[in-house]
């Protein structure tokens, strides 16, 4: 049988995340924030220190204030094995609301960089998601949790669509026939954790929502930059947002 089709969901894990997790108690709210600049500008203001995060990584995680409440802030790691790692960490160490934050590269002509996209749901190209939810080619991110970003988004006066995202672990992989079949299949985005993060979530019962910022480009018939992480300021402002969906979870 293929490894990723064994079902062992209901069996605990011989490492469990508590066994990794520090010490420190997070708040409830979170935010995931692939925006290095992003993080280190609420460092540079002021930022709290909560913790390191386990094994040789240097993530550190961060407290800031939102309207006077507490929101945890780190920087997840790429793809979607470290990322869920971290996921699993902080839910460990107390948080039950989150909301990741990060960019993506478009399938469709009509995003236009720096627009918001809204995680409905996600094409499961990787691994990780399937030792935590039954084998599947779509899972739907929870309804409350993209009503609740939508609003925010919206009180923000960002514009936003939502939409599938294809979640894929091999990012020079992405072939012109495979982003064809993608686009076919509904998704206007591609990235390397969603369907991951839904997953964890999902396993571990706590409220999760994420939102991209649309990147690069691969709608057309050559790669684009389009200079995505220069758009310091849509980063900045997304993040922000999405601090305060994590409060509202």
């Amino acid at each position: 049988m293929d490894p990723l089709h064994e079902d062992d969901l209901a069996e605990p894990g011989v490492l469990d995340p508590s066994l990794h997790a520090r010490r420190a108690r997070l708040p409830e709210a979170a935010v995931l924030c692939f925006f290095p600049e992003v993080v280190a500008g609420f460092v540079e203001a002021g930022a709290r220190r909560l913790t390191r995060l386990s094994s040789e990584r240097e993530s550190v995680v961060w407290e800031i204030e939102v309207d006077g409440r507490p929101v945890a802030v780190v920087h997840p790691g790429i793809g979607a094995p470290l990322a869920a790692m971290t996921l699993e960490e902080l839910i460990a160490m107390g948080a039950r609301r989150v909301v990741a934050v990060g960019g993506a590269g478009v399938l469709v002509p009509d995003l236009v960089m720096g627009h918001a996209v809204v995680v409905g749901s996600a094409l499961r190209d990787e691994g990780t998601s399937a030792h935590y939810l039954l084998p599947g080619r779509v899972v739907d991110a929870d309804p409350y949790g993209v009503e609740v970003l939508q609003r925010t988004l919206d009180a923000a006066g960002l514009p936003h669509v939502t939409g599938r995202t294809w979640t894929t672990d091999a990012v020079y992989r992405e072939t012109r026939a495979r982003v064809e079949r993608r686009r076919a299949e509904g998704c206007v985005t591609v990235d390397m954790e969603a369907s991951a993060f839904i997953a964890v979530a999902r396993f571990r019962g706590v409220r999760f929502a994420q939102v991209l910022l649309a990147a690069d480009s691969l709608a057309g018939p050559e790669w684009d930059a389009r200079g995505w992480t220069t758009a310091r300021s849509a980063r900045a402002g997304l993040t922000s947002a999405a601090a305060r969906a994590a409060l509202d979870l």
